[in-house]
């Protein structure tokens, strides 16, 4: 008998993202590029608005995956940006389990799938973690206990 999933929590709905919310970010994050807070400049590359900074999803998408299972579990983050997210949208993370673990030197891990979408369905940010689950197993020789 195998043992049942694990649990996944509940998605992360966040939205619907503000022009503050991209300021805000902004000033964390050093990123002042004008393209994401700027109309005229936005409009003048051919968006119709503050094109919402890509890291911002992520972010979410990280937030997620560590509210869960927590900051210091993580051992692999990776993302791919995929849609343009616009101010007034509101995004939806989560994520599915892809396998548990052990590593060669019993490190239990997990790796997921992570997607972080817009109010459209559209993939914003596609992601993969890992984290690691808890205790490490020491591996025994045969025939000890």
């Amino acid at each position: 008998m195998s043992a049942a999933p694990p649990q996944v929590p509940p998605p992360l709905v966040y939205g619907p993202v503000t022009r503050t919310d991209l300021v805000r970010y902004q000033g964390a994050s050093g990123d002042f590029y004008p393209i994401h807070h700027d109309e005229p400049y936005a409009r003048s590359a051919g968006l119709p608005a503050p094109l919402v900074l890509g890291m911002f999803s992520a972010g979410l998408l990280a937030t997620w995956a560590t509210d869960w299972l927590g900051a210091d579990a993580v051992r692999v983050f990776r993302v791919r940006f995929a849609a343009q997210v616009f101010p007034g949208d509101t995004l939806t993370c989560t994520g599915t389990v892809l396998r548990d673990y052990h590593t060669d030197d019993g490190e239990p891990r997990r790796d997921l799938e992570l997607t972080c979408r817009t109010r459209a369905g559209a993939v914003a940010v596609h992601g993969w973690a890992t984290f690691v689950t808890g205790a490490p197993v020491t591996p025994t020789l045969e025939g000890q206990a």
